[in-house]
């Protein structure tokens, strides 16, 4: 038992879930309520109540209803709930919500190094899933997620929202449909990896009351808390940095326009020295892929062909010669797109993205940004951060999810977990 666990008084339901996970035993598949009819309301239970996480839920569209709250930050969901005038219950451990018959769905807005193991069992006991991007920490747990949903036969839907815009949606369409004639290169941001854990380890600090330290740290390595690691993004063990945060965004409306949605690359080229460096990707056609502009679509890039240049970003297009972005334009109600995503968190809007998932909760479609792209999408992220780690070039091959004659590079593609947080048998 954990140093933590003893300290926060995390009870004899948590620790025997925990242990049983740590012996490799999967939560039994769970079946809630009968399936919700067209016309009935979908219960949603909230897994993570962070800033991102909270604006999901403020933005959560009419036809569903909160039902649970859950947050290792006890104190951050009561404020939650008292804002939003709610009587929710509010719950440490997550398993609590999965355990509710009454719950349809969760919304799971997380950390990226916490997201898959409550995705995977939310799955097993039968709950639809929306979990917020980036969808992992590294490539394996990804595909065993996607395992999970597609044995259980959940709808997953991944928060890359620019998959519900109507601009992005027609442009990378043009894009693959070969409007741009035969693509040259696609240029993309040079997102940067996060930092190495530092040596030593932050002074360790008195935990927050309410904060339960042990289950905030899911996988990573135990430690001693510290408010720095409160800025997780930055630090290896818990994140890609912009590679993968910025890059899930914009390196899905690569995938999305190249027809990538299932594969990825077949070549991974450090060209720059560092763990910033500059990364070219080569697909199966010989399209470089080529992760080198200081500035430019955070959202997206830019794709040149023989006809023109295109540049996408979220919920924008421009292009040289303008008459193929303005023509583009032409088949989009631009005042209506406006207005869907004008308002002041337009940069971060998820309400339409969230009703394509509740839709498809209803009628058992896959929703546009589905487990499985948001896997490719976030792997070739995690390929450029595993090429700047070894500095050499990487063979890759997408359908096994290895690269090709190198197990010291395939080493970087799962990570170590610690005891209680293992990943369950799919």
């Amino acid at each position: 038992m954990s140093r933590h666990a003893l300290r926060l008084g995390v009870d004899r339901r948590t620790l025997l879930l925990g242990v049983g996970a740590a012996a490799g035993v999967a939560l039994l598949p769970r079946v809630g309520r009968s399936a919700p009819g067209p016309n009935e309301r979908l219960r949603v239970g909230a897994i993570g109540v962070g800033g991102r996480a909270s604006l999901l839920l403020e933005q959560l569209p009419e036809g569903a209803d909160i039902v649970a709250l859950c947050d290792v930050n006890v104190p951050r969901a009561h404020a939650f709930r008292e804002k939003k005038g709610g009587s929710w219950p509010v719950y440490v451990d997550y398993r609590r919500i999965l355990d509710r018959a009454d719950i349809d769905a969760v919304i799971v807005g997380t950390g990226e190094f916490q997201r898959v193991l409550p995705c995977i069992h939310a799955c097993q006991a039968g709950k639809d899933v929306y979990a917020e991007k980036p969808l992992t920490l590294y490539v394996a747990e990804g595909r065993a997620l996607v395992k999970a949903a597609r044995r259980h036969e959940r709808v997953v839907q991944v928060g890359t929202q620019q998959r519900s815009m109507e601009i992005n949606r027609l442009a990378c369409e043009f894009v693959r449909n070969g409007g741009l004639g035969k693509l040259l290169e696609v240029r993309a941001v040079n997102y940067g990896s996060a930092s190495p854990t530092p040596a030593p380890l932050p002074a360790e600090e008195p935990i927050p009351t309410g904060f339960d330290w042990n289950a905030w740290l899911n996988q990573a390595a135990d430690r001693p808390f510290s408010a720095q690691w409160m800025g997780w993004m930055g630090w290896r063990d818990f994140a890609g940095g912009e590679m993968t945060n910025w890059g899930a965004h914009g390196v899905d409306q690569i995938q999305w326009a190249l027809g990538a949605d299932a594969t990825g690359p077949v070549a991974v080229t450090p060209v720059t020295a560092g763990p910033n460096g500059q990364v070219v990707m080569t697909y199966a056609d010989g399209l470089e892929v080529k992760f080198i502009l200081d500035s430019g679509p955070m959202g997206g890039a830019v794709f040149v062909g023989e006809k023109g240049k295109l540049e996408i970003n979220r919920n924008k297009v421009t292009s040289n010669p303008p008459e193929i972005a303005q023509k583009l334009l032409e088949a989009v109600d631009v005042a209506e797109e406006e207005r869907k995503w004008s308002d002041a968190l337009a940069l971060w809007q998820a309400r339409h993205h969230l009703q394509n998932w509740l839709d498809c909760i209803k009628t058992r479609e896959k929703p546009v940004a589905d487990v499985e792209i948001g896997h490719r999408s976030v792997t070739v992220c995690h390929l450029a951060n595993i090429a700047r780690a070894v500095g050499r070039p990487l063979r890759w091959d997408p359908a096994a999810e290895t690269f090709v004659g190198d197990t010291a590079a395939d080493g970087l593609l799962v990570r170590e977990r610690r005891k209680g947080f293992e990943l369950p048998e799919v």
